[in-house]
């Protein structure tokens, strides 16, 4: 039986990789036509940029790129990258184009996978798309077609494990966007982009703004314009991690202090290895052996987790086994008399009782 739910990196390390859209002989959009840059010099500065802050801010994370100069990597060759170096998260960086000659759309936009009727939606993604026409080997593409509903359902299928965690990364970046850069947030949505549907593991793209609104542009060819979108999207990246308990100060006390335990039933905490829009048993066949596996629906989606104890330390080596198992990605999180609350007010609450 197939196992459904795909781990990512085996490493200790968190594994980013970064993908400034388009480059070499695809241009991406030249904008207003007022600069020599166009979308894909833009893209490469603030992806490079962004990468340089992570190396340098989060030691915890390895950074890789889909590119780090002016070359053409094509769509799937980005995604065959992604999926054999065990990334662990994907980010995508493109501009905006407004058609037509007014320009007068502006602010950015963060994408994950998912099916839109929006006209304008569907604009940027035969945009973004498009460039599979410019590419020598097309039969790669053969089983890509965006305008099946029978296949973006398969493609929503084979990625809904992820999108969970894509919509809370998107959710960090728009919110960024307003908060560090002041700028004017479109929103977090969802479309079918051949990038998104083909890499394994939480992905957005993101779209820095519109380089047909010349104010706009005029922002993201300036230096201040792309140190603040770098800042933002860092911001939203570390945000992120500490989501996930990644390198966050939780672990470090985790490490060098004394565990909480209590014996009180009020508490318990569980491993969020997955989620998924089925509902799959509970078997170890599903998740790769592992055993104790319980299911809960929220919303429209199922999430799944791994263990249950009311002792703190024991759910880190529960988490430390399901990573070992390839779930990367897993998480502790919380309940209180069967409602889930955060983790900080679970071990406020245990301390207390100690």
């Amino acid at each position: 039986m197939g196992n459904p739910i795909y781990g990512q990196s085996s490493s200790n390390e968190f594994v980013i990789m970064i993908d400034p859209g388009h480059g070499g002989k695809d241009s991406g959009t030249p904008g207003t036509g007022r600069y020599k840059a166009t979308e894909k010099d833009i893209a490469l500065d603030v992806s490079l940029a962004l990468g340089n802050m992570i190396k340098q801010k989060l030691s915890n994370v390895k950074v890789v790129y889909t590119r780090s100069n002016d070359v053409y990597p094509t769509l799937n060759g980005r995604t065959i990258v992604a999926n054999k170096k065990d990334v662990d998260l994907f980010i995508s960086v493109h501009c905006n184009a407004q058609p037509g000659k007014k320009g007068t759309a502006y602010g950015s936009e963060t994408y994950v996978l998912g099916t839109t009727k929006n006209k304008q939606n569907l604009e940027v993604a035969k945009r973004e798309n498009s460039v599979i026409a410019l590419e020598d080997n097309k039969e790669v593409y053969k089983n890509f077609n965006p305008n099946s509903p029978e296949s973006v359902l398969g493609l929503m299928i084979a990625q809904e494990q992820y999108l969970d965690h894509s919509i809370k990364l998107a959710r960090y970046i728009e919110d960024e966007f307003q908060i560090t850069a002041k700028r004017r947030s479109r929103g977090v949505k969802q479309n079918i982009f051949y990038v998104l549907a083909y890499t394994y593991m939480p992905s957005v793209l993101v779209e820095l703004g519109f380089l047909t609104h010349k104010k706009e542009e005029d922002f993201l060819n300036s230096k201040r314009g792309k140190a603040l979108m770098t800042k933002s999207l860092f911001n939203a990246v570390e945000k992120y991690l500490k989501y996930l308990n990644v390198g966050t100060e939780t672990e470090v006390f985790i490490d060098n202090t004394p565990k909480p335990k209590t014996t009180s039933s009020d508490i318990e905490f569980k491993v969020q290895i997955a989620a998924s829009s089925k509902a799959l048993e509970t078997k170890p066949y599903n998740f790769k052996g592992l055993n104790n596996i319980t299911r809960i629906k929220e919303g429209s989606l199922y999430k799944y987790f791994y263990g249950s104890t009311s002792d703190y330390s024991t759910t880190k080596q529960l988490e430390a086994d399901a990573r070992k198992q390839g779930y990367t990605s897993s998480f502790v999180v919380a309940f209180k008399n069967g409602k889930k609350i955060t983790l900080e007010e679970a071990l406020k609450t245990i301390s207390k009782i100690n």
